[in-house]
């Protein structure tokens, strides 16, 4: 297959034009190697280099360093790329601090970074908000640079961004109880941008080559944690993948007139109850999770009044799936299967089967439907 022709969530990225940025989990992960780095050698690495989940090193440039005693600080601007990320332009700092051996490390929210304060997050309550992958990442890089220099890589990281307690009134920070400032977030370290129009034409070059190839079963991934999802569940080729991102309209729209013979749908659970409530476009801007549907269908699932009430007031999707797991209501498969039904709608009777699969954060299955 010639490059022109090329599908899956790469060529779509490239064919939409637009330039990739990095996450602020990426730069918080450059800013603390490059001030460990200093502070076990007295010297900033500039650029510094990293490697990503995937495999990526992109070098960042340091915009600011301050090396002092029994601490290193070090800058990196995040660069959003051409997504419209109201992080775009912001200072992200990380503080390096040792800690006695054994201690391991531990994670502060400094100045624009924010404190979680209500359950139904991936962290819990107290804990600063910088998400479970790029705590991952800083630590596996602290390792990294301990073993490069002698260290232990036993050390106290304090993360901040430069006014972001004001950037984060643009968020939903606020609203899930994350206060104090931004959350340092990142499963890849890449920011994939998109313009409507650029993505929706991205969705639909891809659904062509698929065809093309002769894919009979593609997918319709939020992400790249759903996309590896569905790869271990059916061992999919790169071509009849289909990053639709939030666009699951433009998915189930475009197969409805250009049809294969099945579709799988596979997202986070909180997203995927969205389309579940009959929406279309899944951003965070244009719908939201809606607890009193999540608490119907827990009823339908057997839920008694004190649960759904549980669910209905839940502060996240996750919350009130974690309640429903505990009680053994299988609301998971209710997302998966409502969300069929509505993916099959939309469909109106074209010749494709549809099966859903949530995930949580970790790429869990947490629900899936059967084949229709």
């Amino acid at each position: 297959m010639s490059s022109e022709v090329k599908g899956g969530r790469r060529a779509q990225l490239e064919h939409t034009g637009l330039r990739p940025g990095w996450t602020t989990g990426a730069c918080a992960t450059a800013a603390t190697t490059a001030a460990y780095t200093a502070l076990l050698t007295g010297e900033f690495p500039d650029p510094v280099t990293i490697t990503l989940p995937k495999g990526q090193t992109p070098s960042f440039a340091l915009a600011a360093e301050e090396l002092g005693d029994g601490h290193a600080m070090a800058g990196i601007v995040k660069d959003a790329g051409d997504d419209p990320d109201v992080t775009h332009g912001a200072l992200v700092r990380a503080t390096v601090r040792p800690l006695p051996a054994g201690a391991g490390i531990v994670f502060r929210a400094g100045p624009g970074v924010g404190t979680i304060t209500r359950p139904g997050l991936p962290l819990p309550v107290g804990e600063a908000a910088v998400n479970p992958v790029p705590r991952r990442m800083m630590g596996d890089h602290v390792a990294e640079v301990a073993a490069r220099h002698g260290g232990t890589g036993d050390v106290e990281i304090t993360v901040s961004v430069d006014h972001g307690e004001e950037i984060a009134r643009s968020t939903w920070n606020p609203r899930l109880g994350i206060l104090g400032g931004l959350s340092i977030l990142g499963t890849t370290g890449i920011v994939v941008p998109y313009s409507c129009s650029a993505w929706i034409d991205s969705i639909r070059r891809g659904v062509d080559v698929a065809r093309a190839a002769g894919r009979t079963h593609v997918a319709g991934c939020t992400g790249s944690t759903s996309e590896k999802t569905v790869v271990a569940e059916y061992g999919l080729p790169e071509d009849a993948l289909l990053d639709m991102g939030d666009f699951a309209g433009a998915v189930l729209k475009y197969i409805r007139r250009h049809p294969v013979d099945r579709l799988t749908v596979c997202g986070g659970f909180a997203k995927l109850s969205k389309l579940a409530a009959g929406h279309l476009d899944l951003h965070s801007a244009r719908s939201q999770v809606d607890k009193g549907f999540l608490a119907e269908l827990a009823r339908r699932g057997g839920a008694d009044e004190a649960l759904a009430a549980q669910v209905a007031e839940a502060n996240t999707g996750l919350a009130a799936l974690q309640s429903c797991i505990a009680a053994g209501v299988p609301l998971g498969d209710l997302v998966a299967t409502t969300a069929r039904d509505e993916a099959l709608a939309v469909l109106r009777g074209a010749p494709v089967a549809v099966d859903v699969i949530c995930i949580d954060r970790a790429g869990t299955v947490v629900g899936r439907s059967t084949v229709a």
